[in-house]
């Protein structure tokens, strides 16, 4: 060969090395875009489904009230809790403003929790906020002018609001009820939206829905940044994403990141870790550009509250995982004056975990799926301590009182709820104990 052949050969080999280093490069880059797209929007696909589901039972801008607290029957999100009745509503603001009419409770806990499309809770009305008068609120869409100056401004079209009340035993039942039939929302009625995939769906559908999402209910302007990471997608806020696009090589790269996304929420851990104790971070439930931690609750804790509102604990198991090992009997014990400091109720609640990583209530045979500071019958030790036993059998005796079943053939997920906390416990003064073998 001579030396023009040489050159010639040796320009070849550098370009087509310069080619295969850049498409590397965009494979990369796609994959890392996938990863990061299905992390923020998981929430989107989450919220969605939960309305789909409540929108087959009533239609939007209805309430619908839970008339007895959540069983393993009635269960419908993951984590629910056992404390207090919901009642939800799937609010579409595009026909017009609603009115929220919020009758007198008391001293009775109650919150009425209205959360956007990205899971964010705009506001949290109730016994914290309002107090426990009656009161007139309207709502009104992110474009809707009002001349109400306290109207609440949502920052999608679409509303989740979830409200709370507190019940104390069967027999506060009817009083409890008696509240929800005072509350009303005075809306238009609007149709049903369209069905969107779940998170388990093939990629096109998953991506094809959250741009649905997207166009449904734009994203704030302080996400502009995000999506021009993931441009390799070509998921925007007004539309773009078209999957028939991608060769077999960038879906193989899409799923690669969507894979690096699912296995990044379900195995790391955010929080803080205090005494084998997790601790909500400052941005639950207001989760600004944590689209990380936006993810991981949307899975394991959709709909939970600013921590402000209520704080939930979990625990961290010897092995460093998510679950807890069912078999082996726990014991929460605290010391006198030492329960969780709250101004409204504290409950510690069992769950089975799914292999996704939800939780969910299970059948037991004393029906109890939480104990907390309202529990009937719980004894004392003479020091002025409370201890409370976590297994799968009945630890007998006058442990019996103080006893929460553990699940019976699955692992095991605790949450420590603390509604309307004291300063002293989000601002850290205040700790749990650590669990201990029963």
């Amino acid at each position: 060969m001579n030396r023009r052949g040489l050159l010639a050969g040796g320009a070849g080999l550098l370009l087509a090395q310069g080619l295969a280093s850049r498409a590397a490069a965009r494979g990369d880059a796609l994959a890392t875009a996938a990863e990061q797209a299905w992390i923020y929007g998981v929430m989107l696909i989450e919220n969605a489904n939960a309305r789909k589901n409540s929108l087959a039972l009533v239609p939007a801008n209805q309430l619908r009230h839970a008339r007895v607290l959540t069983t393993p029957a009635t269960q419908s999100v993951t984590a629910p809790n056992n404390d207090t009745l919901y009642s939800r509503a799937w609010i579409d603001l595009n026909g017009g403003p609603v009115t929220l009419d919020m009758p007198k409770t008391g001293s009775r806990y109650i919150s009425y929790h209205f959360m956007d499309m990205y899971g964010n809770s705009f506001a949290i009305l109730g016994t914290r906020t309002t107090g426990g008068e009656a009161h007139r609120v309207t709502l009104v869409g992110p474009m809707q002018e009002t001349s109400d100056p306290l109207a609440v401004r949502s920052p999608t079209p679409w509303v989740w609001l979830l409200i709370r009340t507190l019940i104390d035993g069967d027999e506060d039942l009817p009083a409890a009820n008696a509240i929800q039939d005072g509350i009303k929302l005075t809306a238009p009625a609007r149709p049903a939206p369209a069905a969107t995939a779940t998170r388990d769906r093939p990629w096109n559908e998953f991506f094809g829905s959250v741009q649905s999402l997207l166009i449904e209910n734009p994203p704030p302007a302080t996400d502009i940044a995000f999506f021009d990471k993931i441009a390799p997608l070509g998921l925007k806020p007004g539309g773009g994403f078209d999957a028939s696009r991608f060769s077999a090589a960038d879906v193989t790269r899409i799923q690669t990141g969507i894979m690096r996304a699912r296995q990044a929420v379900n195995g790391q851990r955010a929080g803080q870790i205090v005494q084998g104790w997790v601790y909500p971070k400052a941005t639950l439930g207001d989760f600004g550009q944590d689209y990380f931690y936006r993810a991981q609750v949307a899975i394991a804790g959709l709909a939970a509250l600013t921590p402000a509102e209520a704080m939930y604990m979990r625990p961290v198991p010897p092995d460093g995982g998510q679950n807890l090992d069912a078999s082996k009997p726990l014991a929460l014990r605290f010391a006198k004056g030492q329960a969780p400091a709250v101004n409204a109720f504290w409950s510690l609640t069992a769950y089975a975990r799914t292999p996704e990583g939800q939780s969910f209530f299970f059948d037991n045979p004393i029906n109890r799926y939480a104990i907390g500071d309202r529990t009937k019958g719980l004894k004392y030790a003479s020091d002025g301590s409370l201890e409370i036993i976590i297994s799968r059998t009945d630890p007998g005796g006058a442990r019996s009182s103080n006893w929460l079943p553990a699940p019976p053939n699955a692992p095991m997920g605790l949450s420590l709820r603390a509604y309307l906390p004291k300063p002293e416990f989000y601002e850290g003064t205040y700790r749990l104990p650590a669990l201990v073998a029963a």
